[in-house]
């Protein structure tokens, strides 16, 4: 059976980690897929649990060299500890520098040999000790990380200067010495806090996550035998009684039983302003209940309340790998080699061409020490994690890094019409009765849509109610897919269609056809009644839907990104011309069943478009599986957004061109992180094997590559979304 677990992984430094971990996995082949996140630490693993057990995989990662756990490792703590490590080493390293930096000067006062020695031991041995254990892991498994090069790089110019230092020992107070002891003792220096400056700034990278999860309050007061009792989260059940009063935040999804109140539903809809609740209306975790006391019946706690789906989908973004990622890994598993290739070489040929063996060493060293890749395996990650958050804030939940990577280059958005151009609140124009009165023509037509959720059938209910009409009960009831329903009312089949079913069943005539043709010219919305016992057409009854605010806009600014839009709808020529005119979009097709919608999507990805479908009702799931990627409205249905790559938290247009900015701001980041990390050695590695860096100055450059590169994906933090939608967090 299918299962996937996530892991916390301990150890890893750089890319190469990364391809160790998901290459010493891969080969079980109880493993179907693992994806390993260098910024966040962390591996999502999707295993066969009647092949492979969790022991199993925690222990083929341990083989591999690393620590793997279900907990969470506390980075405050481990940050403390590198920090306190980092003030010891630079106190220490300190004598041996400050000397160096005077010499132009005139000023020669380097510590005596002996003094150097006693300053840099404990910096080789004791503070570094962490790289010698993290590249014996890496020998052991015949493999190299960031770890070993440095090891090996700081080991020969420290092991250089004690070698020269016991050569001339009986000179040692007779003439100054040129040893290497400061290079070692700096590279290390520089490497820690290199290391601790990117895990603080990684640590940034996960700002989002921690803003929504301090949305949920850890306990709430339930009401039990008249009594409020101060309950955790996690000990709440399924319809117990919340009590919630003016001020609190809302600990679970439920719905309000007794009491009104107005709540700031922000969180969810971006709306700055309150939202009327009273008796029956849906409320939902994290949003803040601002005057009333209410009491709430809970339907989802925990992990499957609103906020912790939310919590969850932009974790698993962050989780995921993006398709360039998965080069950079190929890429960076032959790096360390190549590498230490490159510094054997600068050994060989600059001690054959000067004749210096000190300074051959002494540019191997530098060479290893400037090439790291810790900044390739960050290059990705981190612009993902702060992408997914930022987007997040704005109320767009991106579910993979595939959709995030696609979406930056889309040609073509699709669009349903209803709900999601539309307010998906259409009220009834017109009702055209050719057979029986008005009233039975109401009551069959509401007896039938009883029940229903679909936006047409809500507004018959609403003025059936309007009107005191009886509902009857439904013997029979069957969903005809993209035509209608068919039903059973007193005795008598019935059937609400579109005009396809009337042309299909041949009842379409003239004199009918020119009643609704006016209405649809109007671009109103046409259901059919029809008696199916006595093959007759009853009446119709048309419906209007208003443009929603921002859909104008939101077509405005797609053109202006230069995508290509299209209108999908099952609805009716008049009224897709009407909408599509008025908002400017460039292409709509009309009257198109559920399994049509798909086939469209197909077509224009056969023409090489790249297409985003954005809809948010059942029929709309096909097509944005179909879609390269698919926008799904929070407002519609469940089904939608488990279709969809991407979900958009509020019923509104312009979050779609904002998921577009936010897609080309992450990506244009990680290429420029991508450049950033590559040019780093292409420039540092052939200057190191010159002479030109000393393997201190190319220490410090190695720490500055990685922290360049997490300081640039943070600069994504400053994205803004458009003006009418607001931030959630």
């Amino acid at each position: 059976m299918q299962q996937d677990i996530s892991l916390n992984i301990k150890g890893m430094s750089c890319a190469s980690c990364v391809n160790r971990v998901e290459k010493a996995l891969s080969k079980d082949p109880g493993i179907q897929s693992v994806s390993v996140n260098l910024a966040t630490e962390k591996a999502k693993i999707v295993f066969n649990n009647a092949v492979i057990s969790v022991d199993k995989i925690i222990g083929l990662i341990t083989q591999a060299g690393y620590e793997a756990s279900f907990k969470e490792e506390r980075k405050e703590i481990k940050l403390e500890q590198e920090k306190t490590l980092i003030l010891i080493s630079a106190l220490l390293t300190l004598p041996l520098v400050l000397p160096m930096i005077l010499v132009p000067f005139g000023y020669h006062l380097m510590p005596p040999p002996l003094l150097q020695f006693l300053l840099a031991t404990p910096i080789q041995f004791y503070i570094g000790a962490g790289f010698y254990k993290s590249a014996y892991r890496a020998l052991k498994v015949k493999t190299g990380n960031m770890e070993l090069l440095v090891a090996i790089g700081t080991s020969a110019a420290y092991g250089l200067s004690l070698y020269l230092m016991l050569k001339n020992w009986e000179h040692l107070s007779h003439h100054p010495l040129p040893l290497y002891f400061e290079s070692s003792a700096m590279v290390i220096t520089l490497v820690l806090l290199g290391k601790y400056l990117e895990t603080k700034a990684k640590m940034q990278t996960t700002s989002a996550i921690k803003s929504l999860q301090k949305l949920q309050p850890l306990s709430a007061q339930v009401l039990k035998n008249n009594q409020e009792i101060k309950t955790p989260i996690g000990e709440i059940k399924l319809h117990d009684l919340v009590v919630i009063r003016p001020g609190e935040r809302i600990p679970v999804d439920g719905i309000v039983k007794e009491g009104s109140t107005q709540v700031d539903e922000s969180l969810i809809t971006g709306e700055s302003l309150p939202v009327e609740k009273s008796s029956e209306d849906k409320i939902t975790a994290g949003s803040i209940n601002s005057d009333g006391l209410i009491y709430v019946e809970v339907t989802a706690t925990g992990s499957e309340t609103v906020l912790s789906r939310i919590v969850r989908l932009v974790e698993e973004a962050q989780a995921n790998k993006a398709p360039i990622q998965r080069l950079v890994d190929k890429v960076s598993a032959y790096f360390v080699p190549v590498v230490i290739l490159i510094s054997f070489l600068t050994v060989i040929l600059t001690g054959l061409i000067l004749n210096d063996w000190e300074i051959a060493i002494i540019h191997g060293v530098a060479v290893l020490v400037i090439a790291c890749p810790c900044a390739l395996g960050l290059a990705t990650p981190t612009s993902i994690m702060v992408g997914t958050g930022e987007a997040a804030r704005a109320g767009i939940l991106i579910k993979d890094a595939k959709a995030l990577e696609i979406t930056h280059s889309l040609t073509t958005i699709a669009f349903d019409k209803t709900g999601t151009l539309t307010d998906g609140k259409p009220s009834i124009q017109k009702i055209h009765v050719i057979e029986g009165s008005e009233s039975e023509f109401m009551e069959i037509l509401a007896s039938i849509q009883n029940g229903s959720e679909h936006p047409l059938a809500q507004a018959t209910i609403h003025e059936t109610k309007k009107r005191n009409i009886t509902i009857r009960e439904v013997q029979f009831f069957k969903a005809i897919p993209g035509r209608g329903i068919e039903a059973r009312v007193n005795g008598n089949d019935f059937i609400i269609g579109s005009k396809k079913v009337i042309t299909e069943m041949g009842l379409d005539h003239p004199e009918l056809r020119l009643a609704y043709t006016e209405r649809q010219n109007l671009g109103e919305t046409i259901s059919f009644l029809i008696d199916k016992t006595n093959h007759t057409v009853l009446g119709f009854i048309t419906y209007s839907d208003s443009i929603k605010e921002s859909a104008l806009q939101t077509i405005t600014q797609l053109k202006e990104l230069g995508i290509k839009t299209l209108m999908i709808t099952g609805d009716n020529q008049g009224s897709a011309q009407r909408v599509a005119g008025l908002l400017g979009i460039d292409e709509y097709r009309a009257e198109v069943l559920p399994e049509q919608k798909s086939r469209i999507i197909d077509e224009l990805k056969h023409k090489g478009e790249l297409v985003g479908m954005v809809g948010d009702g059942i029929n709309d799931a096909p097509a944005l599986s179909a879609a390269h990627v698919g926008m799904a409205m929070s407002t519609g249905t469940d089904v939608a957004m488990h279709s969809a790559g991407i979900t958009l938290m509020r019923g509104e247009p312009l979050l779609i061109p904002d998921a577009i900015s936010i897609s080309r701001k992450t990506y244009s980041k990680i290429k420029q992180n991508l450049f950033w990390a590559f040019i780093y050695n292409v420039i540092g590695i052939p200057l190191a094997a010159f002479g030109y860096l000393s393997p201190a100055v190319a220490g410090a450059a190695m720490a500055l590559s990685s922290v360049s590169v997490v300081t640039n994906s943070l600069l994504l933090r400053k994205w803004k979304a458009s003006n009418k939608n607001e931030r959630i967090l």
